[in-house]
Protein backbone atom coordinates (compact mmCIF):
# COMPACT_ATOMS: atom_id res chain seq x y z
CA UNK A 1 0.00 0.00 0.00
CA UNK A 2 1.24 3.53 -0.67
CA UNK A 3 1.41 6.11 2.13
CA UNK A 4 -1.24 7.97 0.41
CA UNK A 5 -3.78 4.92 0.55
CA UNK A 6 -2.93 4.38 3.94
CA UNK A 7 -3.70 7.92 4.92
CA UNK A 8 -6.80 7.89 2.86
CA UNK A 9 -7.89 4.51 5.02
CA UNK A 10 -7.21 6.21 8.56
CA UNK A 11 -9.18 9.12 7.79
CA UNK A 12 -11.88 7.12 6.13
CA UNK A 13 -11.98 5.18 9.12
CA UNK A 14 -12.63 8.43 10.99
CA UNK A 15 -15.37 9.36 9.48
CA UNK A 16 -17.03 5.89 10.18
CA UNK A 17 -15.89 6.03 13.96
CA UNK A 18 -17.50 9.28 14.07
CA UNK A 19 -20.63 7.63 12.45
CA UNK A 20 -20.66 4.94 14.92
CA UNK A 21 -20.10 7.02 17.95
CA UNK A 22 -23.49 9.36 16.74
CA UNK A 23 -25.10 5.94 16.61
CA UNK A 24 -24.41 4.79 19.69
CA UNK A 25 -24.97 7.23 21.38
CA UNK A 26 -28.56 8.40 20.08
CA UNK A 27 -29.78 4.94 20.65
CA UNK A 28 -28.54 4.17 24.25
CA UNK A 29 -27.18 7.87 25.51
CA UNK A 30 -23.67 6.55 26.23
CA UNK A 31 -19.98 5.94 24.34
CA UNK A 32 -16.64 4.45 25.98
CA UNK A 33 -13.91 7.25 25.87
CA UNK A 34 -11.74 5.43 24.59
CA UNK A 35 -13.36 5.81 21.03
CA UNK A 36 -14.65 9.50 21.72
CA UNK A 37 -11.75 10.81 22.81
CA UNK A 38 -9.47 10.71 19.87
CA UNK A 39 -11.91 12.15 17.74
CA UNK A 40 -12.47 15.38 19.91
CA UNK A 41 -8.94 15.51 20.36
CA UNK A 42 -8.00 15.35 16.65
CA UNK A 43 -10.49 19.21 16.28
CA UNK A 44 -7.57 20.76 18.23
CA UNK A 45 -4.76 19.65 16.16
CA UNK A 46 -5.05 22.38 13.23
CA UNK A 47 -1.73 22.78 12.24
CA UNK A 48 -0.37 18.86 12.93
CA UNK A 49 3.35 18.67 12.49
CA UNK A 50 2.45 14.95 10.40
CA UNK A 51 -0.57 13.34 9.16
CA UNK A 52 0.25 11.07 12.05
CA UNK A 53 0.51 13.06 14.74
CA UNK A 54 -3.57 13.62 14.00
CA UNK A 55 -4.81 10.25 15.48
CA UNK A 56 -1.78 8.65 16.76
CA UNK A 57 -1.54 4.88 16.34
CA UNK A 58 -4.89 4.12 14.59
CA UNK A 59 -5.10 0.87 15.61
CA UNK A 60 -5.39 1.83 19.45
CA UNK A 61 -7.64 5.22 18.40
CA UNK A 62 -9.68 4.36 15.37
CA UNK A 63 -9.81 0.88 15.90
CA UNK A 64 -14.14 1.02 16.16
CA UNK A 65 -13.78 3.19 12.85
CA UNK A 66 -10.90 0.61 11.13
CA UNK A 67 -13.11 -2.35 12.09
CA UNK A 68 -16.40 -0.19 10.77
CA UNK A 69 -15.04 0.18 7.51
CA UNK A 70 -13.20 -3.15 7.08
CA UNK A 71 -16.90 -4.63 7.39
CA UNK A 72 -18.34 -2.08 4.74
CA UNK A 73 -15.41 -2.91 2.47
CA UNK A 74 -15.56 -6.52 2.73
CA UNK A 75 -19.39 -5.99 1.29
CA UNK A 76 -20.61 -7.07 4.63
CA UNK A 77 -22.71 -4.22 5.59
CA UNK A 78 -24.99 -5.97 6.79
CA UNK A 79 -23.28 -6.56 9.95
CA UNK A 80 -23.05 -2.07 10.12
CA UNK A 81 -26.53 -0.25 11.17
CA UNK A 82 -27.83 1.21 8.64
CA UNK A 83 -27.49 4.49 10.19
CA UNK A 84 -23.97 3.89 10.66
CA UNK A 85 -23.69 3.92 6.95
CA UNK A 86 -26.20 7.15 6.68
CA UNK A 87 -23.77 9.00 9.18
CA UNK A 88 -20.61 8.19 7.17
CA UNK A 89 -21.94 9.06 3.56
CA UNK A 90 -23.89 12.10 5.18
CA UNK A 91 -20.75 13.45 6.45
CA UNK A 92 -18.25 12.99 3.25
CA UNK A 93 -21.67 14.92 1.20
CA UNK A 94 -21.82 17.62 4.21
CA UNK A 95 -18.41 18.45 3.49
CA UNK A 96 -18.00 18.86 0.14
CA UNK A 97 -21.11 21.65 0.85
CA UNK A 98 -18.58 22.84 3.60
CA UNK A 99 -15.62 22.84 0.76
CA UNK A 100 -17.99 25.18 -1.23
CA UNK A 101 -18.12 27.73 1.58
CA UNK A 102 -14.75 29.08 2.26
CA UNK A 103 -16.20 32.19 4.82
CA UNK A 104 -17.43 29.37 6.78
CA UNK A 105 -14.50 27.31 7.11
CA UNK A 106 -12.80 30.09 8.03
CA UNK A 107 -15.79 30.56 10.78
CA UNK A 108 -14.91 26.67 11.58
CA UNK A 109 -11.06 27.72 12.38
CA UNK A 110 -11.79 30.59 14.77
CA UNK A 111 -14.33 28.52 16.44
CA UNK A 112 -11.83 26.13 17.74
CA UNK A 113 -9.72 28.32 17.71
CA UNK A 114 -11.88 29.80 20.53
CA UNK A 115 -12.97 26.22 22.06
CA UNK A 116 -9.11 25.17 22.30
CA UNK A 117 -8.86 27.82 24.99
CA UNK A 118 -11.52 26.27 27.01
CA UNK A 119 -9.95 22.96 26.58
CA UNK A 120 -6.27 24.50 27.93
CA UNK A 121 -8.35 25.61 30.64
CA UNK A 122 -10.64 22.71 31.73
CA UNK A 123 -9.72 19.70 29.28
CA UNK A 124 -10.98 18.58 25.80
CA UNK A 125 -13.26 16.37 27.31
CA UNK A 126 -14.92 18.85 29.57
CA UNK A 127 -18.90 19.71 28.97
CA UNK A 128 -17.61 23.05 28.58
CA UNK A 129 -15.27 22.04 25.68
CA UNK A 130 -18.26 19.77 24.33
CA UNK A 131 -20.65 22.51 24.05
CA UNK A 132 -18.60 24.83 22.75
CA UNK A 133 -17.63 22.72 19.86
CA UNK A 134 -21.22 22.07 19.80
CA UNK A 135 -22.33 25.46 19.56
CA UNK A 136 -19.94 25.65 16.70
CA UNK A 137 -21.75 23.33 14.15
CA UNK A 138 -25.34 24.88 15.35
CA UNK A 139 -23.55 28.25 14.14
CA UNK A 140 -22.30 26.52 11.25
CA UNK A 141 -22.83 23.16 9.71
CA UNK A 142 -26.56 23.34 10.86
CA UNK A 143 -27.23 26.33 8.44
CA UNK A 144 -25.77 24.86 5.19
CA UNK A 145 -28.60 23.58 3.34
CA UNK A 146 -27.89 19.88 3.72
CA UNK A 147 -28.50 18.21 7.63
CA UNK A 148 -27.52 15.12 8.82
CA UNK A 149 -30.25 14.02 10.52
CA UNK A 150 -29.83 11.98 13.60
CA UNK A 151 -32.41 9.37 15.05
CA UNK A 152 -32.52 7.70 18.05
CA UNK A 153 -33.88 7.40 21.30
CA UNK A 154 -36.04 11.02 21.70
CA UNK A 155 -34.85 10.86 25.85
CA UNK A 156 -31.72 10.43 25.13
CA UNK A 157 -31.50 12.85 22.14
CA UNK A 158 -33.65 16.06 24.18
CA UNK A 159 -30.74 15.49 26.98
CA UNK A 160 -28.87 18.54 26.53
CA UNK A 161 -25.51 16.73 27.13
CA UNK A 162 -26.06 14.17 24.87
CA UNK A 163 -27.25 16.38 22.20
CA UNK A 164 -23.91 18.32 22.38
CA UNK A 165 -21.97 15.02 22.55
CA UNK A 166 -23.46 13.86 18.95
CA UNK A 167 -22.53 17.73 17.41
CA UNK A 168 -19.00 17.72 18.62
CA UNK A 169 -18.71 13.62 17.51
CA UNK A 170 -20.36 15.06 13.95
CA UNK A 171 -17.50 17.77 14.06
CA UNK A 172 -14.60 15.63 14.67
CA UNK A 173 -16.35 13.43 11.10
CA UNK A 174 -16.04 16.48 9.23
CA UNK A 175 -12.76 17.13 10.37
CA UNK A 176 -11.90 13.79 8.88
CA UNK A 177 -14.01 13.56 6.20
CA UNK A 178 -11.96 17.04 5.17
CA UNK A 179 -8.62 15.35 5.73
CA UNK A 180 -9.79 12.63 3.62
CA UNK A 181 -10.38 14.78 0.60
CA UNK A 182 -7.26 16.17 1.13
CA UNK A 183 -5.07 12.90 1.11
CA UNK A 184 -6.84 12.26 -2.18
CA UNK A 185 -10.00 10.42 -1.06
CA UNK A 186 -12.75 10.88 -3.58
CA UNK A 187 -16.26 9.19 -3.54
CA UNK A 188 -15.61 6.57 -6.44
CA UNK A 189 -13.30 4.99 -4.08
CA UNK A 190 -15.94 3.57 -1.49
CA UNK A 191 -17.07 2.06 -4.79
CA UNK A 192 -13.81 0.69 -6.10
CA UNK A 193 -11.10 0.54 -3.64
CA UNK A 194 -13.22 -1.48 -0.97
CA UNK A 195 -10.80 -4.19 -1.56
CA UNK A 196 -7.34 -1.92 -1.03
CA UNK A 197 -9.31 -0.19 1.72
CA UNK A 198 -9.98 -3.76 3.33
CA UNK A 199 -6.91 -4.62 3.23
CA UNK A 200 -5.32 -1.58 4.79
CA UNK A 201 -7.32 -1.71 7.67
CA UNK A 202 -6.51 -5.31 8.13
CA UNK A 203 -3.05 -4.66 8.18
CA UNK A 204 -3.25 -1.66 10.79
CA UNK A 205 -5.41 -3.63 12.99
CA UNK A 206 -2.92 -6.52 13.36
CA UNK A 207 0.30 -4.03 13.48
Amino acid sequence: MTTQQKQQAIALAAVFQAASLVEELARTGDVPSEATQPMIDSLFVQNPDNFDSIYGDPAESLGRGLETLLTVSDRDAGQVGPDVTRYALSLLHLERKLSKAPGMLDALGQGIQQASRQAEHFSNAHPNTIAALADLYKQTLSQLSFRIRVTGNPTYLQNAGTADKVRAILLSGIRAAILWRQVGGRRWQLLFSRRRYSEICRDLLTE
